[in-house]
């Protein structure tokens, strides 16, 4: 992500943590739901549910990246398409959809308290500070990666 152009970024908060998704990977933005357990599933993973007709099995986004979940705000799923696979990312608030410019998300190298392999920027706009996330490594509790 260092180029010049525009990055369309959907920022929103995992717990007390500021993130954000390219818009590309985002397919839509779903009310949460209470999600149906699979039995041997990690903790990571908080079940099935239904959008629509279809099943979509949802990651526990705070559980992923070991934050509280503050119970403020309205929480969300994110619907997430990553390689022909869809699946659901819990979130605690969609805040905004952003555009920055590349060349201003920094790489990240140390971020106190999240996973490294979860992050693949972090950039600033405003006062808001956010993690630009990898959503192949949101992915990997669904394909044992």
């Amino acid at each position: 992500m260092a180029d010049s152009a525009a990055v369309r970024l959907v920022i929103f908060r995992v717990g007390d943590l500021g993130c954000a998704l390219p818009v590309e990977t985002v397919r839509e933005i779903v009310p949460t739901q209470v999600a149906t357990r699979i039995p041997g599933a990690p903790a990571t993973v908080e079940g099935l549910i239904n959008v629509r007709g279809s099943l979509l099995t949802v990651v526990n986004g705070p559980v992923l990246l070991g934050r509280s979940s503050s119970g403020a705000g309205e929480r969300s799923v994110l619907v997430l398409e990553r390689d022909g696979r869809t699946f659901g990312f819990t979130v605690d608030e969609v805040l905004d959809l952003l555009e920055v410019p590349a060349d201003s998300l920094a790489p990240r190298d140390s971020l106190a308290g999240l996973d490294p392999r979860f992050a693949q920027a972090v950039g600033r706009q405003a006062e808001r500070t956010f993690v630009v996330l990898d959503p192949a490594a949101l992915v990997a509790p669904l394909v044992g990666g």
